[in-house]
């Protein structure tokens, strides 16, 4: 997999039962870039260890006046440094190829599972948490997977030089080969706390960008009750929290940087004294001597992979813990369907609370409790992310369509939904029928003033659509928010539309308009409007009330409001205590009248 050939087709199905399991799956499903890595890596650690050697070669050539040797020793030298200037360069693309292509992998994972989870993930994982494993965590996780091959590359070149030393001058080999391993190994029985502080710095870093997205999420609100120092108080208290916890983590690390400097000097010279000991004895020759002594040096370089290793998997390691969470969360009910991938037509029907919507009319709903109401969009919406009876459209069970066409036959819009960043154009460029012009969605959904003050806000767009909408819209009041999400959903032109409160935060003069607009544009269509607003009820073609869980009547807006006192109770927001009262007086006046009649008979 190279990086031109991004993203994946299909980026596979992850091993999520731990973070150890998914960086094992990581590491398999780019068997051959590590091995091209790994191939390369040995190339350019034995060209680099192979010096030494040659510096021996040449010094002992010197020594004995030896020219014809003194030559073939730089021709050796020559090939060598031509392997370490290849090796390192195709190592280098190697390595970044297979960083960024996991990276990469964990990415599209990601994004599928959030598509599939939709409204589900935020309630299981905070938006905070997804952010970060998404963009910090993807990074550690492909630094490891990528860390590995340059790893196994290094151990094998200071097997392969402590074996050459041994067979080379065994006297001097014995040193290095029982030196090295304690060199490298020293650092173990402090790689647990580095990794313990490691993790808490990372949670504590987590905690923070969940504070931080929270708070930009709501800035609006917090500057309106006056919160800002509030909260910048509460994030200041936790970045300094995440400092402290680095510097932990750092002295740690540092501790385990300067062993690995300090082991590899005090080898170095127990080498260099013996060597001095044997030379004098006339036991090795000073080129041998050399060539022992530039090899210890030498190995210093690959030597600094086993604490880049083990830095990597500290900190890879609660990373891909929070990836492989996000990862193995699924969904109470299958994906996959059963039946034909067909969009069906006809009545939307919930069996759950007998909830009917009539095919191509205007269907208001009217829920008391707003939790209730949401559930019951998820269902209409087929493939809900709590188990329960599904809603049939056309007497068709939507959970056992494919979820790609159950979103089709029927879309949700939700009660906040969200606008992501870009030109107007890119925001509304969605998958749609066709039929729906976006003039005209624009046109029902009264976005004039919105379009204004797009073009107003932006520096070079003179056409709205070119002008670009900032993140989630925050730039935008909420109503010019709903009322864009709102011209985006009329124009997919889906079979069945539902909307859950999309006026909720308009005037009643533009709603009354959206409300015709509406009518208009989705005449002949189904749609669903979950509301409690008299302007959006007037004009539905069908009224039904839900109460505790079912519908408890049905009719058109006037006749509810007549005569439905819980109907009148939700609509024009009387309390228990009017609603009493009007009973009462409803009760009186029938008395009243029973005593007139009985009078006059």
């Amino acid at each position: 997999m190279q990086i031109q050939d991004l993203p994946y087709s299909d980026p596979g199905v992850p091993d999520a039962r731990s973070g150890p399991r998914l960086l094992w799956w990581l590491w398999r499903n780019q068997l051959g870039g590590q091995l091209k890595s790994l191939a390369w890596g040995l190339l350019h650690f034995v060209s680099v260890s192979a010096l030494p050697f040659c510096v021996g070669l040449a010094v002992q050539a010197v020594v004995d006046r030896s020219g014809t040797r003194l030559a073939l020793t730089g021709g050796l030298m020559l090939l060598c440094g031509t392997g370490i200037a290849l090796g390192d360069t195709l190592l280098h693309r190697a390595a970044v190829t297979n960083w960024i292509t996991a990276a990469a992998r964990v990415q599209q994972l990601l994004a599928r599972k959030a598509a599939r989870l939709g409204s589900a993930l935020t309630r299981r994982v905070a938006a905070g948490e997804v952010v970060a494993v998404s963009t910090g965590d993807v990074e550690k996780i492909g630094w490891f997977v990528e860390a590995v091959s340059r790893f196994t590359a290094a151990a094998l070149t200071v097997v392969v030089v402590c074996a050459g030393l041994l067979l080379y001058q065994p006297a001097l080999g014995v040193v290095v080969a029982v030196g090295l391993p304690v060199v490298a190994l020293a650092v173990l029985p402090l790689l647990p706390r580095a990794t313990r502080r490691a993790d808490v710095q990372r949670e504590k870093a987590g905690r923070a960008t969940e504070l931080a997205s929270d708070t930009v999420a709501g800035l609006r609100v917090l500057r309106g009750i006056g919160g800002e120092e509030l909260f910048l108080d509460r994030y200041r208290r936790a970045s300094q929290e995440v400092r402290h916890a680095a510097v932990r983590s750092a002295r740690m690390w540092s501790l385990i940087s300067a062993i690995q400097v300090l082991l590899p000097g005090l080898l170095l010279i127990a080498v260099v004294w013996h060597g001095i000991h044997l030379a004098r004895q006339g036991r090795i020759t000073v080129g041998e001597l050399v060539t022992v002594y530039s090899a210890v040096m030498i190995l210093n370089y690959p030597l600094r992979h086993f604490e880049e290793i083990a830095m990597a998997y500290s900190f890879s390691r609660p990373s891909a813990k929070r990836a492989a969470r996000v990862l193995s969360l699924e969904r109470s009910t299958a994906t996959e369907g059963t039946r034909e991938a067909e969009v069906p037509g006809g009545d939307l029907y919930d069996p759950g609370t007998g909830l009917l919507a009539p095919a191509g009319r205007l269907t208001a709903v009217v829920c008391g409790d707003p939790d209730a109401a949401g559930r019951l969009t998820e269902r209409l919406g087929g493939h809900p992310t709590e188990p329960g009876r599904s809603a049939l459209l056309g007497g068709v069970p939507l959970d056992e369509l494919p979820l790609d066409t159950a979103r089709t036959a029927v879309l949700v819009q939700d009660k906040d939904p969200v606008l992501l960043s870009g030109t107007l154009r890119e925001l509304l460029d969605v998958p749609a029928s066709g039929t729906v012009r976006v003039a005209d969605a624009l046109d029902a959904a009264q976005c004039g003033d919105v379009l204004d003050a797009l073009v107003q806000g932006s520096l070079d767009a003179a056409d709205p659509m070119d002008a670009r909408v900032t993140e989630r819209g925050r730039s935008l009041s909420g109503g010019q928010r709903q009322r864009l999400a709102l011209a985006r959903s009329l124009i997919t032109d889906p079979e069945v539309l539902v909307l859950d409160e999309p006026t909720s935060a308009v005037d009643s003069h533009t709603e009354a308009r959206i409300a015709d607009g509406l009518r208009r544009l989705r005449s002949g269509r189904t749609t669903v409007v979950f509301t409690s607003s008299p302007l959006l009820l007037d004009r539905a073609d069908r009224v039904a009330l839900v109460h505790e869980g079912e519908v408890v009547a049905v009719g058109v807006h006037r006749e509810l409001i007549d005569g439905e006192p819980r109907y009148r109770a939700v609509v024009t927001r009387e309390t228990d205590d009017e609603l009493a009262a009007a009973d009462q007086g409803a009760l009186v006046g029938a008395r009243q009248e029973r005593e007139e009649i009985e009078e006059s008979a």
